[in-house]
Parts: C-alpha cells; structure tokens; sequence
C-alpha cells in the first residue's frame, strides 16, 4: 500500500439517509481492514454543531467535526448524502437545505474530489458543482433534477458517473458500488475487489451500467468458470475464440456456450469482447499509448474494431473517452 492517507469528510444533517452516511463509511474501513493498511483513510463525519443528527431512520448519529473545522481542512473526498420528503401525493422530491447547499459549496472549494450518494446529487447541483456535467441520482427524483437543473445532463440509468473529479450516484445502496470505485481509483481493482467480496457484492452489477462504471465481471459460480476468467485476462491479446476456450477447459464448444450463459448470461464472444474493452478502457485512463497500441495489447486486430467494440459496449470511441477520463500524472 501507498502509505498516503486520504481524509474523507462525509456530511451530516437533519434527515439524512443513515445508509448514504455509513455506506461509504463501512466500505472505507473494511479496506483498511482487508488490506492491515491503517492508513488508507480517515474518515470523518461532519455536521452544522456537534450535537447528534438524527437520520431519516431514527437512529441518531454523531459527528466527529462542524462543517467549520472541515473547511480548515485540505480533503481529499467530500461524500455528500441526500434526503428525501413525501408530499400529499405521495410523491418523493429532494431536499436541499440552503445551509447544507452553503457548506457544499465551501468544502467542496477545498476537496479534490467530490461525490454525491443517491439524492445527494440535489445538493451538489443547488451548489452549482454540476453544471455542463453528466450526473445521476435515485430514479425517483431524476426528473426533478433534471426539471430545476436544465445545465445538468441527468442520466437515470447508470449505478455512478463521474465527470472530471464530480462524482454521482444513484440508488441508496449504491453508495457501496460508488465507494468502491472510489477505492479502485485510489488503490486499484485489485484491491477494490477484494473489499466488494468482504461485502459478498459485485465490484461491478451485472446490469444497470453505463461507461462511466468500474467494470468487473461477476463472480464465477464455478471453478472451472474461474480458470476460464483467469485464462482470458492472461490471455488477452491473443486468440480467444470459442474453439480456444473449448480446447483450454477440455469441453467441447456447445459445453462452453452453455456454461458461459448459465453462469454469466452471455456467449463467450460477448463475454470476450467485455474484457478486452474493460482492459482498452484501462489503458487509455492510465496510458498515452496510441490507439494502434491498444487495440494490439487488447487483442483488437484494427483501430476500427477497437472503435466499434467501444460503441457497442459504452456508446462512445476510445478518443471521446480518453479526453474525459485519462487520470492526472
């Protein structure tokens, strides 16, 4: 492990969705539990005063810092949750606070990276961090944002988005799927992914994406489906068709397709081709390869087939996803 630790402040404030506080939280410590490396994060809880918030469960939570003594900080994420209220209709809207949408703002200004969990997304845009940037939150209250945000390009679908270093989510509980992007980044999939099985969770869902998702693929139900995975990321670059696969696991290729739609729900070819991209994808966040480079170290035979895997598996071209999310070196 690096050694560096990042300080997280995560919000607190009357009303709060208890999960979207300790999601997060819960993620970052079993990180620091999976990996004995104590000083991964610190993770604070920040409110107006510090007497106990209650949360929309009941259960009162105490902060360890005011949203003052945060702002005297340099913080490397800023999490912020949401609320919700219920009209007479039954109709659920966000709620945006206009001293938590202050202090979004200011501790945002001292952040180097900020994240909204589920309606949390509300806030983030009554601050103005989301203008001109993509963004989801919880599908009930999507179109509100959409409808007082006309600079915000809301996209229910997707589990999280991140534009530049603004991150969103969507649904409560995936302020885990958030989290653990958020520990990719720091850390690495690798990593990542042994937090999500302490979690007994994908490190990637299995339907609901967009490619703004860490990408990783479900986990086997089998060894043999195991050694396959293992055998293609090895093997990536090379020739993986059916035929390969087959002669590898000593099964004949109607065997193969079968076992690969049972426990993944997809042919081998699909399956296949979501690595490769997944693995493309990496290297053009982290590297200034060429795309010929790529698509050779990816097991793309051209530019263009790199091209039309990208548009088919994430709805853009490596050169579009390239200029927004190549990390900072």
């Amino acid at each position: 492990m690096s050694g560096i630790k990042r300080f997280i402040v995560v919000l607190l404030f009357e009303g709060v969705d208890l999960l979207d506080v300790t999601g997060p939280a819960e993620v970052f410590s079993l990180f620091q539990r999976e990996t004995g490396d104590a000083t991964g994060y610190h993770v604070a809880l920040a409110a107006e005063t510090l007497d106990p918030v209650t949360t929309a469960a009941g259960v009162r939570v105490l902060p360890d810092m005011t949203f003052e003594e945060a702002a005297t900080r340099s913080i490397d994420t800023l999490m912020v949750p949401g609320s919700v209220e219920v009209d007479d209709q039954s109709r659920v809207h966000a709620v945006t606070d206009p001293t938590v949408v202050h202090w979004v703002k200011e501790l945002a200004s001292r952040s180097k990276r900020v994240a909204s969990v589920c309606v949390g997304a509300h806030l983030l845009a009554a601050a103005g961090l989301l203008d001109g940037k993509r963004a989801t939150t919880h599908w009930s209250t999507a179109q509100q944002l959409a409808a007082d945000h006309p600079a915000i390009e809301v996209d229910a679908d997707p589990i999280f988005i991140r534009d530049q270093d603004v991150w969103t989510g969507a649904g409560i509980t995936a302020c885990l799927d958030l989290s653990l992007a958020l520990v990719a980044e720091d850390f690495g999939e690798t990593t990542a992914l042994r937090v999500a099985r302490q979690l007994v969770m994908y490190l990637k869902r299995p339907s609901g994406q967009s490619q703004f998702s860490v990408p990783t693929e479900p986990a086997p139900t089998t060894r043999r489906m195991d050694d396959l995975r293992h055998y293609i990321t090895q093997n990536i670059a090379g020739h993986l068709t059916a035929a390969d696969l087959a002669e590898h696991a000593h099964i004949s290729e109607r065997q193969l397709v079968r076992i690969f739609k049972t426990e993944l729900g997809m042919t081998p070819a699909v399956y296949v081709e979501a690595a490769r991209v997944e693995v493309a994808r990496q290297l053009l966040e982290s590297t200034d390869d060429t795309l010929e480079r790529v698509a050779s170290a990816c097991g793309f035979n051209t530019i263009d087939t790199l091209i039309r895997a990208f548009r088919r598996k994430l709805n853009t071209t490596p050169t579009e996803y390239r200029a927004r999310f190549r990390h900072s070196v």
